[in-house]
């Protein structure tokens, strides 16, 4: 081995003790070792837990889940829908096509719920009688002229040889007083229940109109029949000067279920109405002049005639007009 003097101071410099960066790396890896070996032994001497009995009761979870899950958030329950009223689940697409509206909730309690906006009613699965225009109604009153179309005024088409296929609707939902009269009493129009008809049409390209005088008296009476049977108040002509051309329908509810029902079906007036009075006969004796009855001392008799020698009219009493106030 070649070993010199030279070579040694190379590898081991006179000077180390002086630097100190030996003994001190030195120092640091053996407090490195010991410090490891005393965590060793440290570990080696903790004792372990018992296992756990196989019997032992299972401890419950604490409420709401294991502490290291956080509870599930609760999305917003989402609205639902109103519940369908019993009218309006019979009221099916195979009666009529009545699709529902929102509630209206107009001034002075005008409006209501369960409405419907009644566009036709269903005869068949080709035959429908159209309302024109749509009527917006309570779902009871749509029911009710949906089953008066289809159990009365259906068959009456049929027996003359026809069906039914428009229904002219003059008038239903509207916010207002009986018969537009201001400050007055709300009208059942204004709760959307009632309708106003003025007549239908026939597949025959034939029209009927409920107030005409020179349609037929027969149907006429037959649909006034009906009417009155199904609804609570009909008004027409001579109910009073608000129902001469049209006839009103609705289900108002009074006292001990009273019906009204004031619809007066009408003749044809004459061609020539008689007004005047009817000609005297040529065999008739020639009437007294003013002077004759004048000179034989009976004035009575000369004041009871016009100034042309005509009897004159006997005056009537005169009293205060009177006519029936309309309901609607």
């Amino acid at each position: 081995m070649n070993f010199s003097a030279d070579h040694a101071a190379r590898k081991w410099p006179c000077n180390w003790h002086a630097t100190g960066r030996l003994p001190v790396l030195f120092f640091l890896a053996l407090a490195a070792v010991l410090t490891c070996a005393a965590s060793m032994e440290a570990s080696a001497n903790v004792p372990l837990p018992r296992p756990r009995p196989a019997d032992a009761p299972t401890a419950a979870e604490p409420e709401g889940g294991p502490p290291d899950q956080a509870p599930p958030v609760q999305e917003p329950a989402e609205a639902r829908p109103p519940e369908l009223s019993a009218c309006r689940k019979a009221l099916t697409e195979d009666i009529a096509i009545a699709p529902s509206i929102p509630p209206i909730k107009g001034p002075g309690g005008c409006g209501g719920e369960d409405l419907v906006r009644l566009e036709a009613i269903v005869l068949s699965p080709t035959q429908r009688v159209a309302l024109k225009p749509a009527a917006i109604l309570r779902c009871t009153m749509a029911a009710a002229v949906a089953d008066w179309i289809r159990t009365d005024m259906a068959p009456l088409a049929a027996k003359l040889g026809t069906t039914i296929s428009e229904l002219d609707n003059f008038d239903s939902f509207e916010c207002r007083g009986r018969n537009r009269v201001r400050g007055a009493k709300l009208s059942e129009h204004g709760l959307a229940n009632a309708l106003d008809v003025r007549g239908m049409t026939f597949a025959n390209g034939n029209k009927l109109s409920l107030t005409d005088r020179t349609a037929s008296r027969e149907i006429r009476e037959k649909v006034l029949a009906s009417v009155c049977t199904r609804f609570t108040t009909v008004l027409g002509p001579s109910s009073d000067w608000y129902h001469e051309d049209h006839i009103h329908l609705d289900l108002a509810q009074r006292r001990g279920n009273y019906k009204l029902c004031q619809w007066g079906v009408h003749d044809p007036l004459p061609a020539v109405a008689p007004l005047l009075p009817a000609e005297r006969p040529e065999e008739a004796p020639p009437r007294p002049t003013a002077e004759e009855k004048a000179a034989s001392g009976n004035p009575s008799e000369a004041a009871s005639e016009d100034d042309d020698g005509k009897p004159a009219a006997p005056a009537k009493p005169r009293g205060k007009l009177s006519r029936r106030s309309g309901t609607q």
